[in-house]
């Protein structure tokens, strides 16, 4: 049965980012309890799909230098944050099997595979947020919510560019994949976490379909 996990992509789950902020203890934890059930399905691979410019090799390691850590220069360069995010969750959960890294355009899976999702909600849940408090965000964020805990993302069709660029939502071509990829199955959803801890839309989601 494949199965698919939902995580951040925002760098804040990383603690050396945020350091202890009580306020990311929650959604942190959601997020490894979640990624350590999947691995426990013991793939064939992970994938990791996220909507990242480019793909990064399946050795790339975490590079946190854009945000102050010191860390080890990995050699195709640095890796998009949405799968650096996913690569700390990895090798927290202690996974030394095979992975790969894909964008939605460019991800292919196979039937041994367990998949890693990365996306955001909105990014203008309060002042503070980066891209500041927008009245639309809350309501945008409980909608996709909604979507990940039924297992019906047809919300997506809903959501226009100009929305989805003043409220920064960030990683919807990834959902858009995990959709296709669950098309015509009967899919098992279930939602772990749901919040907006540093203003922006946050959620940690299981998915399950059978072949």
């Amino acid at each position: 049965m494949p199965s698919a996990v939902i995580v951040p992509a925002s760098p804040a789950l990383v603690p050396a980012i945020s350091g202890l902020a009580p306020e990311l203890d929650e959604v942190r934890a959601a997020a490894r309890s979640a990624v350590q059930q999947l691995l426990a399905t013991r793939p064939g691979r992970v994938l990791v799909v996220a909507d990242a410019p480019e793909d990064a090799d399946e050795t790339s390691a975490l590079d946190l230098r854009p945000y102050g850590v010191s860390t080890a220069q990995v050699a195709s360069g640095p890796v998009p944050v949405a799968f650096a995010t996913a690569a700390w969750l990895l090798d927290d959960a202690g996974w030394g099997g095979r992975r790969a890294y894909a964008g939605p355009g460019r991800a292919t899976g196979a039937g041994d595979d367990a998949v890693l999702v990365v996306a955001d909600g909105t990014a203008c849940r309060s002042e503070r947020a980066p891209g500041h408090l927008d009245p639309r965000a809350e309501g945008v964020d409980a909608r996709l919510s909604t979507a990940l805990a039924s297992g019906d993302l047809r919300v997506l069709d809903d959501l226009d560019h100009v929305t989805v660029r003043e409220l920064m939502i960030g990683g919807l071509p990834a959902l858009a994949w995990l959709r296709a990829a669950a098309a015509h199955h009967e899919v098992t959803a279930r939602l772990l976490y749901r919040g907006a801890p540093l203003g922006v839309g946050l959620w940690v989601a299981q998915w399950s379909w059978d072949e």
